[in-house]
């Protein structure tokens, strides 16, 4: 969508939303929670710059480095860089449903990695849960801005007015290969649940939650 202010075209601000591989090894999960007294904290990419993801978006790295250093500076720092569990469309946070903390963030290259703390809340005891249970999880950022469709197959770039908001764990990404699985291969699929004789990833989430909600 386009706005028109004094004959100069404008570009409407909208949520946008991409997703990213985010990979913890096993081994990493279970020394985290075994090093920080049963907390759970993961490392890794959150975003990446001048490269067209599977939404066909490109962030300029320095649209991408100047929202990093805000965020740094505000919302890392005064420590509530927050995020939420699943698949959030706002442009606020909602505190209700938050299930984790980025601790810091830096540049590798084009690379925005990050250090994430799951939080003791309802939706963070889930996020442990799953994790813990072998579920694929993915990583998503989130932010409000505008973008511009390039000259080249379909592609569209971020523009400088975007502002980063948070970045959110998801149980279902709609882009491929988003995804964190902190345990190996061979385990993914022991306990899956069926529906209607076919393994079913879903049933498997529905079981952990209902478990948490049991106290079990």
């Amino acid at each position: 969508m386009e706005l028109v202010k004094n004959g100069e075209q404008m570009m409407s601000k909208q949520v946008i939303v991409d997703y990213i591989p985010f990979e913890v090894s096993p081994q990493q999960i279970n020394e985290s929670i075994n090093e920080n007294n049963g907390k759970l904290v993961v490392k890794g990419v959150l975003q990446r710059a001048e490269a067209k993801n599977q939404n066909g978006r490109v962030y300029p790295k320095e649209t991408l480095m100047r929202e990093a250093k805000k965020y740094q500076e505000i919302q890392i720092r005064e420590r509530r860089a927050l995020g939420e569990l699943d698949h959030p469309d706002s442009s606020v946070v909602n505190l209700n449903n938050v299930s984790h903390n980025v601790m810091e963030m830096h540049f590798e290259g084009n690379d925005l990695v990050g250090t994430v703390e799951v939080l003791g809340t309802p939706a963070g005891n889930i996020l442990k849960e799953l994790f813990k249970s072998g579920i694929k999880l993915g990583i998503s950022s989130r932010g409000l801005g505008s973008v511009k469709e390039m000259n080249e197959d379909d592609t569209v770039e971020v523009q400088p007015d975007f502002e980063l908001i948070a970045f959110d764990f998801v149980s279902n990404p709609s882009t491929h290969g988003a995804f964190l699985s902190p345990t190996n291969e061979g385990k993914l699929n022991e306990g899956v649940g069926t529906r209607d004789g076919v393994c079913c990833h879903d049933c498997k989430v529905e079981n952990i939650i209902n478990d948490i909600f049991r106290g079990e």
